[in-house]
């Protein structure tokens, strides 16, 4: 049945037949007993599918993503989503597209102002913004709360999204202006204008006689919220109708400078302070990897010890290698492909001589696939997992010059019910991949029905269905006795052995294409 002989030992290195890379995998099975969830605390509830997988294409990996499925070392899993307590979604921006918001221009003014002149805030309350993170290390507090929020129309969402990133913008506002100042210090008003403000007031009720007549009734804050959204809606609205001309010169001037105007900007000499980003092959270990891998273990070390509050022996040699070093992809150079070909990278971001921060990526066919990043808690200060996201995008853009395929930038899961974990929607224009059909949906039309759910199906498309459903099972690879069969031939040879419910498990969940180009081994 056209078996060819193929060989893969524990060490990991690609399989091959001719020229061509195969992917090899064990399916681990799952959806039974939860196990702990990093997010809203559950001892049972975080419920997966997973794979160990010996080696895997760049090309296989893409497509298992574009599944919901996520890496995590050599270990490859996709949640279970209409049963675990907090549904991961994933998420990828369009980079081509993409533009800067205010808040994340202020955090690159922020870098240049400190590379240039040196000048920060190292106030407490200054958030580092969020970095891209793994499922699998990652802990973050429980969070899911539905009440409260199903009145709220899809057009009010949208504003709401726009306030709750005005305010974001706010406390950014903050890191601007405290250059040198301490944030326990507050502006309090002069006495004599609280003086002022008392002799103009109006005559006021005495205690005790009850609500001011000449004053509205009191009314819930939740309303008057939901009033002012829709102000300023409808203020928004009046606006663009009668000043299009005006709103779009504004816009031009204002908003049109791209990530790479600020990334990229010449600062005048002399500088206080410089950075260089390197990006290092992680899989096969390149020389330069080698060479920093002690330096760069130590700011990982020291990132989950103050960051996360890991024990000290707990992000040992062993684990950080396990988990952010070990890939199943290997180095690949195809026709299409960027200079510096497909597979799993290190970005390193040296300031003045030494690593700050790490981003660990993949660069895939079509997409740069964020994993993780540490940084040292030391520069905190500079917002490092928004400015990372930032350059990554850029990076994507870069790549997408050499290789046109490339054009996402994805950002691992997106957890409506974690509000900490929501910072990944306000890169846009992003999408989700809805979990029944897999095809990608604007985040806007999905908010509203998250609000709602917590398990979705986003595709309004009527009889739209998972296109790589299984249609012939007999057509899935398998690995047995070192040789590489089909599954039916495989069946005929294990006589009595029947595992058709685990083969049909594993294909549906990888879909007909990837079951009939992965080998899966079966011992």
């Amino acid at each position: 049945a056209g078996a060819c002989a193929v060989r893969c030992g524990r060490s990991g290195k690609m399989a091959a037949v001719g020229s061509r890379a195969l992917s090899i995998v064990e399916y681990c099975g799952g959806g039974g007993t939860g196990y702990s969830c990093g997010y809203c605390k559950s001892s049972t509830g975080n419920v997966s599918h997973g794979m160990w997988a010996h080696t895997m294409t760049a090309q296989d990996y893409q497509d298992l993503i574009d599944r919901g499925w996520r890496r995590s070392g050599k270990y490859v899993y996709k949640p279970l989503m209409n049963q675990i307590c907090c549904p991961q979604y994933t998420i990828r921006c369009s980079s081509l597209d993409f533009q800067p918001s205010k808040s994340h221009k202020k955090v690159l003014k922020k870098m240049l102002k400190y590379l240039a002149k040196g000048e920060a805030c190292r106030g407490a309350g200054h958030g580092t913004g969020e970095p891209m993170e793994s499922h699998a290390e990652i802990h973050v507090p429980p969070s899911f709360k539905s009440e409260g929020v199903m009145e709220v129309s899809e057009s009010e969402l949208r504003l709401l999204e726009a306030d709750q990133e005005e305010a974001g913008e706010e406390g950014s506002v903050k890191d601007e202006m405290c250059s040198g100042v301490s944030t326990e210090h507050k502006i309090l008003p002069f006495p004599e204008a609280v003086g002022a403000a008392a002799s103009r007031a109006p005559d006021a009720p005495r205690a005790g006689v009850g609500a001011d007549p000449s004053k509205p009734p009191c009314r819930k804050a939740k309303e008057l919220r939901k009033e002012r959204r829709l102000q300023k809606l409808l203020q928004k609205q009046q606006m663009s109708a009668t000043e299009p001309q005006a709103t779009t010169s504004k816009a031009k001037g204002s908003q049109q400078k791209s990530i790479e105007d600020f990334i990229f900007k010449t600062l005048p000499e002399p500088v206080a302070h410089q950075l260089e980003v390197r990006v290092v092959r992680s899989s096969p270990a390149s020389s330069q990897f080698r060479a920093t891998f002690q330096e760069s273990y130590q700011v990982y070390k020291r990132y989950q010890m103050v960051i996360h509050r890991d024990p000290p022996d707990k992000p040992s040699v062993s684990q950080f290698t396990r988990f952010l070093c070990d890939s199943p992809l290997e180095a690949e150079s195809a026709p299409g492909a960027p200079d510096c070909g497909y597979g799993s990278f290190h970005q390193q971001y040296w300031l003045d001589g030494k690593i700050i921060a790490v981003g660990v990526v993949d660069i895939l066919p079509r997409c740069v696939s964020s994993v993780y990043l540490y940084y040292d808690p030391d520069y905190s200060f500079l917002s490092v997992g928004v400015y990372s996201a930032l350059r990554e995008i850029a990076f994507t853009r870069q790549l997408h010059e050499q290789a046109p395929d490339i054009c996402y930038y994805y950002m691992g899961f997106y957890i409506h019910s974690c509000p900490k974990m929501r910072y990944k929607g306000q890169y846009h224009p992003s999408a989700l991949l809805c979990p029944e059909t897999y095809t990608w949906v604007p985040i806007q039309q999905c908010l509203p029905k998250l609000e709602n759910s917590k398990y979705c199906r986003f595709s309004t498309e009527p009889g739209t269905v998972d296109k790589e459903l299984v249609k012939d099972l007999g057509q899935v690879r398998v690995l047995y006795k070192g040789t590489r069969m089909p599954y039916r031939v495989y069946k005929k040879m294990r006589k009595g052995h029947n595992d058709e419910s685990t083969i049909q498990q594993y294909a549906s969940l990888v879909g007909q294409t990837c079951a009939e180009r992965m080998i899966l081994f079966r011992g």
